[in-house]
């Protein structure tokens, strides 16, 4: 069956999320089967797949065998499957890894939802039209089956249970990852998101779908969950040593990423233009609500900042030099943060500037803390430190009111954000000609990879054919 792939869409230019009707196109869903050695499995996998979409599934629909250096029958009967039943695909890749198999026949493939599962069929097909549903409506990004929700249904032994709960802790206490199952074999992405997502995405093998939802989170797409049920394959050949040394290089590998700033996540930061946060309304400042709440976030961690930093300098110096470098060292981070977070500037562009600006709102900080602490000492002999803490919580409270202002106002004007959010467009409108596998597009690719990558490609159209 031949699957021509789509043609490359505009860095910038991705329209907002829409519900795909029925007829729209073609083929609506590809469903991706990664294999490797996978003989016994593979035929009543497609079969009962195959079945369950015909009977169930309103969408036009494609299942793909990705069969990725398989030294066994695999290859054989995935090409009986596909010679014998409709809707179904076999391709052919010379070098293992899920990963590679996945953004492969995902980068070429024109269906506007692209999902995988394992093949040993783990996961009830019953969530899938669930799992799908989100991304056909126009709703979300991504969506993922997740064996750790309340309402999921799981049999398996103590030692799975025990490494993938303690691997989605490390996720969570490493990369601040929100989802609930990273390692799940049941996944879907837009296709569109998948365009502009999967270049990004250096891992290969079993990391693959870790890195992908990582980057995603952080990017701001919308990730959707699907309680699922799920039995444990006593058969399954994963190495699980082997896969969770790989799996922790992979995090440590996009931790440095995310911390450095290397990968280029602003390409993916809108949300495609459909937030209702986005849009202006009459009579209301834009984005004063959600700077609002930013601002407090940000403030209130800010405060536990300077009221940890304050209470160990006090330990070595008097109350007037602990305050003054507690207070620094917050502002400092304050301004950063609310930089980015609340107001949106993104860049090192006027980044000292507003640091600058900063300082001068951490000045009047100053004065108001430092004011209080001296009326405080002159009307206290001795004061103690709860009444030090107390009169400094008071006073950056009505600092905080001046800051926010001041911050809209002068140091992040509206006049600002706008040109920041021009260049920014303007940015993607002048990448559009490129690639989106451009190596200045994504800095962490390595040639050796491009490389293999078009060999992959190859070996799909040869496949195809």
């Amino acid at each position: 069956m031949t699957t021509p792939p789509l043609s490359p869409t505009p860095l910038g230019s991705l329209p907002p999320r829409e519900h795909l009707r029925p007829g729209q196109t073609g083929t609506v869903l590809d469903v991706v089967i990664p294999v490797y050695n996978e003989e016994k499995d593979l035929e009543p996998c497609v079969r009962r797949l195959h079945e369950h979409l015909v009977r169930t599934f309103p969408y036009g629909f494609r299942i793909t065998i990705a069969d990725n250096a398989s030294t066994d029958d695999t290859p054989r009967i995935a090409a009986l499957l596909d010679d014998e039943m409709d809707y179904v695909t076999a391709v052919r890749l010379e070098q293992k890894g899920r990963g590679r198999a996945l953004r492969t026949v995902w980068s070429l493939s024109e269906a506007p939802v692209l999902a995988y599962m394992d093949v040993d069929l783990s996961t009830d097909l019953n969530a899938l039209l669930p799992l799908v549903a989100p991304l056909i409506s126009g709703h979300s990004d991504l969506a993922i089956g997740s064996r750790l929700s309340r309402s999921a249904r799981v049999v398996r032994g103590p030692k799975r249970e025990f490494i993938s709960r303690t691997y989605n802790l490390i996720l969570r206490g490493s990369l601040a990852a929100r989802f609930s199952d990273a390692q799940c074999g049941f996944k879907a992405i837009r296709g569109d998101v998948a365009g502009r997502l999967l270049p990004m995405v250096e891992d290969t093998g079993w990391f693959f779908d870790t890195e992908m939802l990582v980057l995603a989170e952080r990017a701001g797409l919308r990730i959707h969950e699907v309680p699922v049920d799920w039995v444990d394959d006593p058969d399954s050949t994963v190495h699980l040593v082997r896969t969770a040394t790989d799996d922790l290089k992979g995090v440590w590998r996009v931790g440095r990423a995310l911390a450095t700033g290397a990968l280029p996540l602003d390409r993916l930061a809108r949300p495609f233009g459909d937030d209702p946060r986005d849009r202006e309304l009459a009579g209301v400042p834009g984005g004063l609500a959600r700077q609002l709440v930013g601002f407090a976030v940000v403030g209130a961690l800010s405060t536990l900042l300077y009221l940890g930093l304050y209470s160990l300098c006090r330990l070595g110096v008097g109350p007037q030099v602990a305050n003054a470098a507690a207070l620094l060292v917050s502002t400092l981070a304050n301004t950063a943060a609310n930089r980015r977070l609340t107001f949106g500037v993104r860049g090192r562009e006027r980044a000292v500037r507003h640091q600058a600006q900063g300082l001068v709102v951490f000045a009047i900080g100053l004065a108001l803390t430092s004011g209080s602490l001296a009326a405080l000492d002159a009307a206290t002999v001795s004061p103690s430190a709860g009444s030090e803490l107390t009169v400094l919580v008071a006073a950056n409270l009505a600092a905080t009111v001046l800051r926010f202002l001041l911050f809209r106002a002068w140091v992040f004007p509206e006049r600002e954000r706008r040109e920041a959010a021009g260049r920014a467009a303007g940015d993607g409108a002048r990448n559009a000609g490129r690639g989106p596998t451009a190596p200045h597009d994504v800095p962490h690719a390595q040639d050796a990879q491009d490389a293999q990558d078009a060999h992959d490609r190859n070996d799909w159209s040869r496949s195809a054919r």
